[in-house]
């Protein structure tokens, strides 16, 4: 007589917890309302990683030059610029290359500004295009002032529900005793829900740190938080050193006056010199010569004629920041400022913004943030696949397939442990999290106030 082996059941699961479900709620309305978002910032952000490349393959006509033995009188280069953008030469960017022509940011009368390609050999105009070109439209995009200046906001809201995601996300990724935390895809099968919530998890642990990083260093960009911030460490004596003594006091430059290409820590920074009756760029890049400022840098020509040129060294890592402060009537050099004169924060913010543009380690670092960017691509994916298999029957009752609310006072205090000290960090995250629990509660008040069907 043979006997039947038994194989033992599977252990029963343990039953989710109200703080987990609570958090999972917030995770989930989190996503909706800033995945498309953090969509297109990764998807500009990962195309302006490849500044460089892209601008080059755009602009190669307008770019490339022949070398010859000699260069055109430099303050000829302006004159032409001026006349081909039919605005005010603002700004020059000196190539690293010799088969490069130098681009003159031209400065309409009506606050349009062009890009103009000049060929320093011979004073020719090889092209003329708008100001920063298709790279500049990806920057505007990426930080939404393309849409109006106000957008900014939405991109430091947006930054702060980023760091949302993550804190709730790692807090339904960690085990407490339970097989939830995914390192290893062992799901094979993309029908079941399982395999993308896996698959969802893998991704969130892998590049959770990249993207979490990412809307930490984009901040100081931010419209409210980034410029109340510079301000703190300004005036805390971590940001920008002080100004020389030989030289004036630090002013805020206008925005016809504002330098281009200083970096975080000087932006806005103009120091006064003598009025200048006959600048001369010539002089100025004689100057930055003389004082061994490696090339490609930019020039700010000043609209003001008692403001000093700004000459700013290009660099990839952040230690490499300099900057120069010529007076344009005498050529005397009012101010040279490198990176140790920084303070610990502006360190700290430009290393940030160095990494945060793939620049700062070179290939590898590219590479790093561009995991980044594709992973809140597979995250939004993974996540709407989830929503679609566990999607309730019928979402015209007002039922979105989120997870329930938990009663009782203490799980809300899972979701505020999380989330409230990032709403006092970033003022704008805290009340966009007013908004959302004031919208929750009002729907949820309308569903239970609405008769059921007989």
């Amino acid at each position: 007589m043979m006997t039947e082996i038994q194989t033992p059941a599977p252990p029963p699961a343990t039953p989710l917890s109200g703080a987990y479900h609570a958090v999972w709620r917030w995770h989930f309305y989190a996503g909706v309302l800033v995945m498309p978002f953090l969509m297109l910032l990764a998807l500009t952000g990962g195309l302006y990683l490849f500044k460089d490349e892209i601008d080059g393959a755009v602009y190669r006509r307008m770019a490339e030059v022949t070398p010859a033995a000699a260069r055109a009188a430099p303050d000829a280069w302006l004159a032409a610029a001026a006349v081909a953008g039919e605005g005010r030469a603002a700004n020059i960017l000196m190539p690293a290359r010799p088969d490069q022509a130098v681009r003159v940011r031209v400065d309409q009368a009506d606050g349009t500004q062009r890009t103009v390609f000049v060929d320093p050999y011979n004073a020719q105009v090889t092209g003329v295009t708008a100001y920063g070109g298709v790279m500049e439209t990806i920057k505007s995009l990426h930080s939404l002032s393309l849409f109006g200046t106000g957008m900014n906001i939405l991109v430091e809201i947006v930054a702060g529900w980023a760091i949302v995601l993550f804190a709730t996300g790692l807090y339904l990724w960690w085990p407490r005793g339970r097989r939830v935390a995914t390192v290893v895809l062992t799901a094979t099968d993309a029908r079941r829900r399982p395999f993308w919530r896996d698959l969802h998890a893998l991704i969130g642990f892998y590049v959770g740190g990249v993207i979490l990083f990412l809307a930490v260093t984009g901040m100081p960009w931010s419209a409210v938080w980034g410029d109340r911030f510079l301000n703190i460490v300004r005036e805390s004596g971590l940001g920008r050193p002080a100004a020389p003594a030989a030289a004036s006091a630090w002013s805020h430059a206008k925005p016809h006056d504002t330098p281009t290409g200083v970096g975080w820590t000087m932006e806005h920074a103009v120091l006064h010199g003598q009025v200048a009756h006959d600048p001369s760029l010539a002089r100025v890049l004689s100057v930055a010569q003389s004082n061994e400022l490696p090339l490609p840098y930019t020039v700010n020509i000043p609209a003001t004629p008692d403001l000093a040129w700004t000459v700013a060294r290009q660099t990839h890592k952040a230690e490499e920041a300099r900057t120069l402060y010529v007076d344009g009537q005498t050529g005397a050099v009012k101010a040279d400022i490198r990176w140790s004169q920084f303070g610990v924060g502006a360190k700290a913010f430009e290393w940030g913004i160095a990494v945060h543009q793939g620049l700062q380690y070179g290939q590898l670092n590219r590479i790093i943030m561009l995991a980044g960017c594709i992973g809140v691509w597979l995250l939004a994916v993974s996540g709407l696949m989830m929503w679609w298999k566990r999607r309730p029957p019928r979402l015209s009752r007002g039922l979105i397939g989120a997870p329930p609310v938990p009663d009782g006072p203490r799980l809300r205090v899972a979701v505020l442990a999380i989330v409230l000290p990032l709403c006092l960090l970033y003022p704008l995250t805290g009340a966009s999290l007013i908004v959302a629990l004031a919208t929750d509660r009002l729907i949820r008040s309308l569903f239970r106030s609405r008769p059921a069907a007989a």
